[in-house]
């Protein structure tokens, strides 16, 4: 029996490799995207190109969407011509986005309705997880619908884990995001205060990488600072997104993030500088405007 039909709805600087995956692992792949170059792109590698989301819903028996925010899943899912609209009782919907808990259970409710199981899996990992196909995946949603997915969850990913019903795996992308986000700005200060206090920052993270300062953040964000490549593998205006939806499921349950405020903040302002496309790491320049000292002069 040959794999089922994946329908993939979001081409962007994640769901591009991870549809490629796919394809790689021989999944037929039906895909749709706001702009045309990477449908072209993946339809020159042997996927079929789709019209719209309820074209896409037609004719998949899986249909994964990777998707910027919360209200693009509502409007590809429920929209005038979204999934919802040419969906089959039976399909299996898996959105690996990064949105709103409340968001992701509303829609899993609606295709209940519809006889669908629907997934929420956000994933962490960034670009080179999103390539080289070693993802951490999140997943809220029913046992047996994860089951039906698993082995193109293994297609795409290695930390693999089912943290509950719907809207858990959502949960848990931002307390990831709350992490890594927050993590990246401190490495930032550390690295700052080091090249003002006249220490060499580059030797600086090369100590800490050694003790219990060591995290995967200092490794690869540190060295993004310390290089200036801020290339954006995920954009400082997605993870500001998803600190809000952090604040607001903990505004929700009465949790105070008063850690990830600060940092929501930090990234709101490198909006207003003009700043929010880089990759995230580059958070370090808010610091060093402050400091009045950039790393490496």
């Amino acid at each position: 029996m040959g794999n089922a039909v994946i329908g993939f709805i979001g081409l962007g600087i994640m769901g591009k490799p991870m549809a490629r995956n796919l394809l790689k692992a021989g999944y037929p792949l039906i895909v749709h995207n706001r702009s045309r170059d990477a449908v072209d792109e993946l339809s020159g590698e042997g996927a079929q190109a789709a019209a719209s989301s309820k074209e896409v819903a037609e004719r998949s028996e899986t249909v994964i969407t990777m998707l910027p925010d919360s209200p693009d899943v509502d409007l590809v899912y429920a929209g005038e011509q979204g999934i919802f609209t040419g969906v089959k009782s039976r399909t299996l919907l898996i959105d690996m986005s990064s949105i709103s808990p409340i968001v992701a259970r509303k829609l899993a409710a609606e295709a209940e309705k519809r006889g669908c199981d629907m997934l929420d899996a956000p994933v962490s990992g960034g670009e080179a997880g999103a390539i080289s196909a070693t993802l951490s995946i999140m997943i809220g949603g029913k046992a047996a619908a994860v089951e039906r997915a698993m082995s193109i969850f293994q297609t795409l990913g290695k930390n693999i884990v089912h943290v509950g019903d719907a809207g858990a795996g959502q949960v848990t992308k931002a307390a990831n995001q709350m992490v890594v986000g927050t993590t990246i700005a401190i490495v930032g200060e550390a690295l700052v205060l080091a090249a003002k206090a006249g220490v060499d920052p580059a030797k600086v993270r090369q100590a800490l990488l050694g003790g219990f300062a060591q995290s995967k953040v200092l490794e690869a964000h540190g060295q993004k600072m310390l290089d200036r490549n801020f290339k954006p593998g995920f954009r400082i205006r997605l993870h500001e997104k998803d600190m809000k939806i952090a604040l607001a499921t903990g505004s929700e349950y009465g949790v105070p993030l008063m850690v990830t405020g600060v940092v929501g903040q930090m990234m709101t302002a490198m909006k207003g500088m003009g700043n929010d496309d880089l990759d995230h790491s580059g958070l370090v320049k808010f610091v060093e405007e402050l400091a009045n000292k950039e790393l490496g002069k």
